[in-house]
C-alpha cells in the first residue's frame, strides 16, 4: 500500500514538473500572446491530454525538419528567374499598396494575360480537369492535400497513367496527413507506370510530433506551363456527390495563361522539399501568349516564412476596402488583426458580409467559430449561415476588382501552420462573377440577427467561449 501511495506521488510530480516546464518554454518561446495563453489553458486544464497535444502540436520544429530559410529564397526566385523579368501589368488603382504588399514580402511579381474560369460545381470542375490532362503534351504537376482512392481518384490515376505511358511527365505531391487513408497499391501503380509521387512531410512514429502539425493544404495542378488549377477542391468523390444531408460547395478557379508559372514555382519549390530535386528548367516556363485581360499574382506562405503573406495580404485588402467586403469560409477563427480589421470596415460603412456553413464537418472547429459571430454583428459585419449543405468554398472579393481564390481557410491554422497558396485576381469582370456567386449562395443562407443570437441557450453560448480560448490551436 505504502509503495503504491509512493508510486503515485512521484507520478503526481514528475507531472507537475512536466507542466512547469512546458509553461516556461512556451513563455520564454515569445509566441504570440494568445497562442501562448491557449497552449497554457490546454497543458494545465487537460490533465495528460494537453502535454500530449502539445508535444504534437506546440513545437515549432520547421527550421530542423523542413527546409533552411535561405534554401527557400534561393527555390523561390530561381524557378522565376526563368521568366525573365516580368512585364509590368496595370492594376486597378486603388489596390496599388497590395500589389506592393506583395511583391515586397515574396517576389510575387504581377502577371498579366491570363483567362481565369470560376467552378462552383466539382462536377463540373473535374469534367474540364480531364479534358485538360487528355490534352497535356509536355508535362503535368499534380499537388494535393486530400488524395482518395476512392471512385473520383480512381478515374484520376487512369487519366495520368494514361499520359505517363504516351511519354507525359507526371509528378504528384500528397499530404501524407490529409491522405492518410490513401492506399499502398494506388501509389505503387503510379510508380510502377513511370509516375514521380511523393509524400509530404512523411508521417513516421519517429516523425509524427515535428510533422503533424505543419500540412500541405494546397490544391495545384500545373499542365504544360499553360493551364493551371487552384481553389478548394481535392481528389475525392465527396467533391461531387456531396453529403446524405447535403451538395458540397466548394470553389475552384482555372487559369490559362501568364499567371500559371506562379503556380508552376511553388509546385517546384514543394517538389524540392520532397524530392531534393532542383527542377528550374525552361520548358516548365514556356513562353506564352495572352489568353485574356486579367491579372493576378500567386502568392503561398506556411510556416517558412517570417510574414505570412496570405494574411497580411487580406488585411491590406480589408483595410484597403471602400465599398464592400464578401467573404466565403467553411471555419471563421481568424486571428485578432483580421477580427479588427473587419469590424473598422464594417464601422466606416463598408458593406462588409461573411458566409460560414451551418453545418460542418468539424464540430469544434465549428462551436469555437460561432463563438466570434456576436462581435461581428455587433460592429456592422453581416453573418450568414449556408443552408444547402457543407460550404467549403474560400472565395473572398473586395470592391467589385478583387477576387481572392485558393486553399486557405479563415482560420489561424491556415494563416500560420499550413502551407497554402492563394491566387489574388485583379478586375471588374472576374470581381463581378464572384459577387454573382455569393449572391446567389446568400439565397440558400439564413442571415443571423443579433436580437435573436442573443437568445441561443447560456450553456451553448459558454461551451462556444470555452473553445474559442483554444481557437489558435485547432
Amino acid at each position: 500500500m505504502q509503495i503504491n501511495e509512493t508510486l503515485l506521488l512521484i507520478i503526481e510530480i514528475l507531472y507537475l514538473l512536466t507542466v512547469v516546464s512546458i509553461v516556461v518554454v512556451v513563455i520564454s518561446e515569445n509566441r504570440n500572446p494568445i497562442k501562448t495563453v491557449a497552449w497554457i489553458l490546454a497543458v494545465v486544464f487537460l490533465p495528460f491530454i494537453g502535454i500530449i497535444w502539445y508535444a504534437v502540436f506546440g513545437q515549432d520544429t520547421t527550421k530542423k525538419y523542413v527546409i533552411s530559410k535561405r534554401m527557400y529564397s534561393k527555390l523561390k526566385r530561381r524557378p522565376l528567374d526563368e521568366m525573365g523579368t516580368p512585364v509590368e501589368i496595370k492594376v486597378p488603382d486603388e489596390h496599388d499598396n497590395l500589389v506592393s504588399l506583395l511583391k515586397n514580402m515574396d517576389y510575387n511579381p504581377v502577371l498579366g494575360g491570363n483567362d481565369v474560369e470560376i467552378f462552383t460545381s466539382g462536377e463540373d470542375k473535374f469534367n474540364q480537369l480531364f479534358i485538360d490532362i487528355e490534352n497535356a503534351k509536355e508535362h503535368i504537376h499534380v499537388e494535393y492535400y486530400v488524395l482518395m482512392g476512392d471512385e473520383l481518384g480512381m478515374k484520376f490515376q487512369v487519366a495520368l497513367i494514361k499520359k505517363a505511358r504516351e511519354g507525359v511527365e507526371v509528378r504528384i505531391i500528397y499530404d501524407s496527413f490529409g491522405s492518410r487513408k490513401l492506399k499502398k497499391k494506388y501509389i505503387e501503380d503510379f510508380r510502377m507506370s513511370g509516375i514521380e509521387i511523393e509524400p509530404f512531410l512523411k508521417l513516421t512514429w519517429n516523425s509524427i510530433s515535428s510533422r503533424l502539425n505543419y500540412r500541405n493544404h494546397r490544391k495545384i495542378i500545373v499542365i504544360d506551363g499553360q493551364v493551371g488549377y487552384v481553389g478548394g477542391m481535392n481528389i475525392a468523390h465527396r467533391y461531387i456527390k456531396g453529403f446524405e444531408w447535403g451538395c458540397w460547395r466548394d470553389t475552384h478557379a482555372r487559369i490559362e495563361g501568364k499567371g500559371v508559372q506562379g503556380l508552376q514555382s511553388v509546385f517546384l519549390i514543394d517538389w524540392y522539399f520532397v524530392s531534393q530535386s532542383l527542377i528550374t528548367s525552361r520548358k516548365y516556363f514556356p513562353l506564352l501568349d495572352n489568353y485574356g485581360d486579367v491579372p493576378l499574382q500567386i502568392v503561398n506562405s506556411g510556416p517558412l516564412n517570417d510574414e505570412k503573406n496570405i494574411s497580411h495580404g487580406i488585411v491590406q485588402a480589408i483595410y484597403d476596402a471602400k465599398k464592400s467586403i464578401f467573404i466565403q469560409t467553411p471555419y471563421f477563427l481568424p486571428p485578432e488583426a483580421m477580427i479588427d480589421a473587419l469590424q473598422a470596415a464594417a464601422i466606416r460603412g463598408v458593406d462588409v458580409r461573411v458566409m460560414i456553413s451551418k453545418r460542418s464537418d468539424v464540430q469544434l472547429v465549428q462551436m469555437a467559430s460561432r463563438s466570434f459571430i456576436k462581435d461581428m454583428l455587433k460592429s456592422g459585419v453581416k453573418i450568414y449561415f449556408y443552408e444547402n449543405g457543407f460550404l467549403h468554398s474560400k472565395l473572398m472579393v473586395f470592391d467589385d476588382s478583387l477576387t481572392l481564390i485558393g486553399s486557405a481557410n479563415f482560420d489561424t491554422r491556415s494563416f500560420e501552420q499550413n502551407f497554402e497558396v492563394e491566387a489574388f485576381i485583379y478586375g471588374h469582370k472576374v470581381a463581378k462573377e464572384a459577387n454573382e456567386i455569393f449572391i446567389e449562395d446568400q439565397s440558400y443562407s439564413e442571415q443571423i440577427i443579433l436580437k435573436e443570437w442573443l437568445k441561443r441557450p447560456v450553456f451553448a453560448r459558454f461551451l462556444e467561449s470555452v473553445l474559442r480560448l483554444f481557437a489558435p490551436l485547432l
